[in-house]
């Protein structure tokens, strides 16, 4: 098995290579890696005292960013190596201002594996989540390294039969912080018994960014009656937001989560009387009662300014983050798609969250939430939830310390 997977890799890369000719996201990953050694080359030394940070994507840098800003202020002296796999992590994040060095990772080649870790020297390496690379793990022996936020279930293909020689490498690991009982069940079967529940590190940050969350004095203006709040949407959302007719008795916030001028014509479409964010002015404020905020960044903040929320994501792939509006106490409620994020499922059976399947859900997800009672235990819940669940990130950076003195 070892050796196909040597031989996929060097497979996929090609097609990758040949993929990015057609699709300019994958051309601009392809040309990125290419750069990888030179930054390295550049910006780390052999004398440097390095951590390296490995995230999947931007879901993952997330989890990892208030540990990285912890170890950054108690341990000033290290650089911090940040390396993402996907495009959508790295083009947003290469100027991170916490770490000193940010690259794509390349291939995981044996090659390509042995080339970065000698060009890093990394004393101590953290993988974030669901990260797991055999060649890199290969050479990492000798250097202390932890997964963060681990979390297998079930079908994880690591449970699988034919994975045993994939398993083999995770001896690697000088520790796993792990997010459930799930997981735990995993590592007892497996013979690891060298992890610790600490849970999801997503907590941290979503409590950081609600005490950092910025005010927005047109948004507050305009909020005077209570607000539904649609976050990272999609069109399945949108759609059903439309059928449900509470655009014509109440507010509503829409974030998209794609905000090209192609979607942003759908929803103009679909909403005739809305206004774009960038349209949005103290001479137009009372014109509308829905605004398509059609810019990045503000999603986080504008959880606060809504009575409740619709986060987005549920009848695709899965919803989006739950955490960011149950932070500030709001109930919430999303699409059937959720059974694979630990948060959504303890809100769902805690009555926090409310799954919906119809546009005749979501209008009694939102009448009932009218009922003052009803509202403010769930937004009881919500926000003891999350203040229950934070302080992962200090877990795990007190006991980096100590494996490391």
């Amino acid at each position: 098995m070892a050796v196909l997977y040597q031989i996929f890799i060097y497979v996929f890369g090609a097609l990758t290579n040949i993929y990015a000719l057609f699709n300019k996201k994958i051309r601009v990953m392809v040309c990125g890696r290419k750069q990888t050694w030179n930054i390295l080359k550049t910006k780390i030394h052999n004398k440097d005292k390095v951590l390296w940070v490995h995230c999947a994507s931007l879901g993952e840098f997330e989890q990892g960013r208030v540990l990285m800003e912890l170890f950054k202020q108690e341990q000033s002296d290290w650089k911090i190596l940040l390396s993402f796999y996907s495009p959508s992590g790295y083009e947003v994040r290469k100027n991170y201002e916490c770490a000193d060095c940010v690259v794509y990772l390349p291939n995981d080649t044996k090659r390509n594996a042995k080339r970065f870790i000698d060009l890093a020297n990394p004393k101590i390496a953290v993988f974030i989540k669901y990260e797991f690379w055999y060649n890199y793990i290969s050479f990492l022996r000798g250097i202390k390294v932890f997964q963060v936020s681990l979390i297998v279930r079930e079908n994880h293909y690591l449970w699988r039969w034919y994975s045993g020689w994939f398993r083999q490498r995770l001896e690697v690991f000088t520790h796993f912080f792990i997010q459930d009982a799930t997981t735990a069940r995993f590592m007892n079967y497996f013979g690891l018994k060298n992890y610790t529940i600490t849970g999801d590190t997503r907590f941290d940050r979503v409590f950081q960014i609600a005490e950092k969350a910025i005010h927005i004095p047109v948004i507050e203006q305009w909020c005077n009656e209570k607000v539904l709040m649609l976050g990272s949407s999609w069109e399945a959302d949108e759609q059903l937001l439309k059928d449900s007719n509470l655009t014509e008795k109440m507010k509503v916030i829409i974030v998209p989560h794609n905000i090209d001028d192609a979607h942003l014509d759908f929803l103009k479409g679909l909403f005739p009387h809305s206004l774009l964010y960038s349209d949005f002015t103290q001479s137009n404020i009372s014109n509308t009662n829905v605004i398509i905020i059609n810019t990045i960044g503000l999603l986080s903040s504008l959880y606060r300014y809504c009575y409740c929320a619709y986060v987005g994501g549920g009848f695709g792939k899965g919803i989006h983050n739950v955490l960011e509006a149950a932070c500030f106490g709001k109930p919430v409620c999303f699409g059937t798609n959720y059974k694979k994020f630990n948060e959504a499922v303890y809100l769902v059976e805690n009555n926090g969250a409310r799954v919906i399947t119809s546009a005749k859900d979501l209008n009694i997800f939102v009448n009932d939430m009218f009922d003052k009672a009803k509202y403010e235990k769930a937004s009881e819940i919500c926000s003891n939830y999350v203040m229950g669940n934070k302080g992962a990130s200090r877990k795990i950076m007190n006991w980096i310390k100590v494996s490391e003195l």
